[in-house]
Formats: structure tokens, sequence, C-alpha cells
């Protein structure tokens, strides 16, 4: 518990994906984190997306960090900027961990080039699918992917992915294993990558 609350994660994102991890890290102990996301809370993300009709119009990450403080009293460092190739080294610096839950694949792309020497998990959706992937194995999906969860029945894939990625994470500062899953709501099922 000690290593994980003290354990510097950064999450790359703050809509279905990255808002359900951060609530899941620090409900179970996690501390250290940081959570990059311009974006602003809107009507349609209110189906998968732990935000309210008050929030609309905010940013995603920084309401994020206000719950969260209200909620566990942890304070979450917040960078509401949109992160590309020129400003992802300052980003993403001092991260032990980047957890990659961007909706688009230019974002992805960037973060998967930066992270050769620094561990990464990227947790993304397609359809009835998701996939939890360390950066060796990656591969950025096509932009006709992208912001495929903001539908209402998208949440169940949302928080399956979510619960599993917070699996891996806690496993992988726990001792250090890597395992990369794929998760199908279709069949309910959970296979190694």
């Amino acid at each position: 518990m000690t290593k994980m609350r003290t354990f510097p994660i950064t999450l790359c994102g703050a809509g279905a994906i990255g808002s359900n991890i951060a609530e899941n890290l620090v409900r179970a102990g996690f501390a250290t984190l940081k959570v990059i996301d311009n974006d602003r809370v809107e009507e349609r993300n209110l189906s998968t997306q732990p935000f309210y009709r008050a929030d609309i119009g905010a940013h995603k990450a920084t309401i994020l960090a206000n719950t969260l403080y209200r909620a566990l009293g942890v304070n979450i460092e917040t960078s509401v900027t949109k992160l590309t190739t020129h400003n992802v080294k300052k980003l993403l610096k001092g991260s032990q961990l980047v957890i990659d839950g961007f909706d688009n694949s230019t974002a992805r792309d960037a973060v998967s080039q930066y992270c050769k020497t620094i561990p990464c998990l990227h947790v993304g959706l397609a359809s009835d699918y998701a996939e939890i992937i360390w950066n060796e194995e990656y591969r950025v999906p096509s932009a006709a992917q992208d912001d495929v969860c903001d539908y209402p029945l998208a949440r169940n894939l949302v928080l399956l992915a979510v619960a599993v990625a917070s699996e891996i994470v806690i496993a992988f500062v726990k001792d250090g294993s890597k395992r990369s899953l794929t998760v199908t709501l279709q069949d309910f099922a959970v296979h190694a990558f």
C-alpha cells in the first residue's frame, strides 16, 4: 500500500477510460497521479464518464481532480493541455508508469513513440472489444477507431476494461509483471493478448 501511494502514474486522457481508471486507482490507494486532458465535459459524455450535468463545459481533468479530492482527499496533478509530439517529453516527465486512455490515434502515437523507455499501458475500445496492452506489443489503431466510447451501451465494456486495467496496474506496481489482455463483451471473454 505504501508503494502504491507514492508510485507516480501519468494518465493520458480523462474521458471514459481515463476518468474511470483514475477513480479506481485512487480508491485502491494510489495517490501520486497526474491527469493530462484538454477536453471539456459534453452532454454525450455523461453515459460513460463519472461527470454530472452541472460539469458540462468544464475541463474533464479539473472536474475529475476536484471530485476525487472531495471524495478521498487525494490531490491529483492536472494538465489541461493537448498532448503533442512537441510537449510529450515535458508532460510525461517523472512518470514511472504512463496509462494511455486517449481516444485519438494522433495522441496515442505520440505517447507510444515517447514511451520506448518508460512503462506504458494502452487501454482502448472498439465496438464490443477492448484491449489493455503494454507498449512493447502495442500498435496504434487507425483514426477510424477514434472516440468509440460515448454511447450508453459502451459503459459496460468501459467498466470491464477499466477493472482489468486496474488489476494489471496493481500487479505491475507490486512485482513488475506485465500482462497484455483483450476483452470482448459479446462472449464475455478475457484473453491473453
